[in-house]
């Protein structure tokens, strides 16, 4: 791992698990980490119950866009954070691989979004701990 480690973070459609989790890391380590997502086979937007659970948080997440996975994503990442996508994520020798098993937010309304995106930032919060812990003062 380099001086910033990076993480991508992966679900079918790059639409909600996965942009919530990259919100969360980009929020929460701030420079410390390079973040990416991306989706095997990435939906037309973004989750809107998704965006307006983040923004219940402080996080804007109403710009982004489902991005297709690439090999080359894979290749650039250290660490790489599956989230229901199988075996579709391409697997290289020297890579972490983590799967975390989450809820689909796909179709549910904000109040069933909630307990995943705070699901979520307690597993990001357990990563940033481990790969970019805060410098000593």
């Amino acid at each position: 791992m380099s001086d910033k480690p990076s993480v991508l973070f992966v679900c079918v459609h790059n639409a909600g698990r996965s942009q919530m989790a990259a919100a969360w890391l980009t929020h929460l380590a701030g420079d410390r980490v390079k973040v990416r997502s991306a989706g095997s086979a990435p939906g037309t937007g973004v989750n809107p119950a998704a965006v307006e659970a983040m923004a219940e948080v402080g996080i804007d997440i109403s710009a982004e866009v489902p991005k297709m996975l690439t090999v080359d994503a894979v290749k650039e990442s250290d660490v790489c954070i599956t989230m229901g996508c199988g075996d579709t994520c391409p697997v290289f020798p020297g890579k972490r691989y983590l799967d975390w098993q989450l809820a689909d937010p796909a179709g549910q309304g904000v109040e069933a979004v909630r307990p995943i995106r705070d699901e979520i930032k307690v597993l990001v919060e357990g990563l940033i701990k481990e790969i970019a812990p805060e410098p000593r003062a």
